[in-house]
């Protein structure tokens, strides 16, 4: 959807025919033009010719129905996953892809075997939300939103604050800024830059290693930003807006969840604003998941020294929709 385009469609009519539209895509959810109702019939035909309000793709559903993985269709031919994740008491959050593709090179993570295609638009960014909303029963609604999909958002910091302020805002989706989180793999001008936003937005940080050496194994980035200068801006995003950072750690067996590995953890964090999420491997076929019992074992311990913990509940593993898993094939 390009956003900048179709405001300026209507730069030629009276403000209020915006403020229709608008209404019509976000809050009354229309598929067609024809539904809008408060345009004149000229203008819907125009608005049908170029701007169709189509989001083409493709979607799986878990046999549960609590995870469903949308692909969805680009103008250019690119393809993007998307994420919806519906938990017991009604809640829906979907997880969102700010690039095609992505150029750190995880080696846990399918979605940098893509390579990096482009950043996606703020318009994009938002279809996404707007596929699942209009999937959703009327009296649900998407209460949640992570920037944890395809791509390093700290990229692409941009278009995915446009995105932030788009889903924020009441006229749009009127998401609360505090059930939004934006994970970065650690670009430090990027949390730099998020510090000084004003926007109660969370700040997710994928960390899982608490050394140089681990980390720069799993994470090329930690190379270019390595642990010290992380946590300096890290500590410059704490001090700045007097919020907690939460710390995603995915365990591996027999790289990161080893004693020392927690001793190191408690050193880095435990002085500091945090919660830190265990998030259970999901294979991509280069690591081992650690088992259930050590993952419960690992964060006893944490708890212990006195880290705030928890263990993220995986979602869609069985049809490639979990952490890690997104990769959709793009010939582009």
């Amino acid at each position: 959807m390009n956003l900048n385009d179709l405001k300026q469609f209507f730069d030629d009519y009276p403000d209020y025919r915006w403020e229709q539209a608008r209404t019509a895509i976000f809050q009354q959810k229309i598929r067609s033009w024809n539904e809008a109702s408060t345009l004149p019939k000229k203008i819907r035909q125009e608005l049908k010719q170029k701007f169709p309000l189509r989001l083409p793709g493709s979607f799986l559903t878990t046999a549960d129905g609590k995870t469903t993985k949308a692909v969805l269709d680009l103008a250019d031919g690119l393809q993007v996953e998307t994420v919806l994740m519906r938990y017991d008491n009604s809640r829906n959050t979907v997880c969102v892809s700010t690039q095609v593709g992505c150029s750190l090179g995880c080696e846990f993570c399918a979605t940098g075997d893509m390579g990096f295609k482009r950043n996606l638009t703020a318009g994009e960014i938002i279809s996404q939300v707007l596929y699942f909303s209009r999937k959703l029963p009327s009296d649900e609604r998407i209460d949640n939103v992570v920037f944890m999909g395809m791509g390093e958002p700290f990229l692409n910091y941009g278009e995915t604050l446009k995105a932030l302020r788009l889903l924020n805002n009441e006229k749009y989706f009127n998401i609360g800024a505090r059930n939004m989180s934006v994970s970065t793999a650690g670009i430090v001008p990027g949390i730099k830059l998020f510090a000084e936003e004003n926007i109660q937005v969370n700040l997710a940080i994928s960390l899982n290693a608490a050394d140089d050496q681990t980390r720069s194994s799993l994470m090329p980035v930690n190379r270019q930003y390595p642990l010290v200068e992380l946590f300096h801006a890290i500590d410059y995003y704490i001090a700045k807006t007097n919020r907690k950072v939460m710390f995603e750690y995915i365990l591996l067996k027999g790289i990161n969840d080893g004693e020392k590995d927690i001793r190191k953890l408690v050193g880095l964090l435990r002085e500091r604003m945090h919660f830190l999420n265990l998030i259970p491997y999901n294979p991509t076929e280069r690591f081992i998941s650690v088992s259930a019992t050590r993952l419960q074992e690992f964060k006893h311990q944490l708890e212990k020294a006195g880290l705030n913990v928890g263990i993220r509940r995986s979602f869609g593993q069985k049809i490639k929709a979990a952490c890690g898993q997104l990769a959709c094939d793009s010939s582009k």
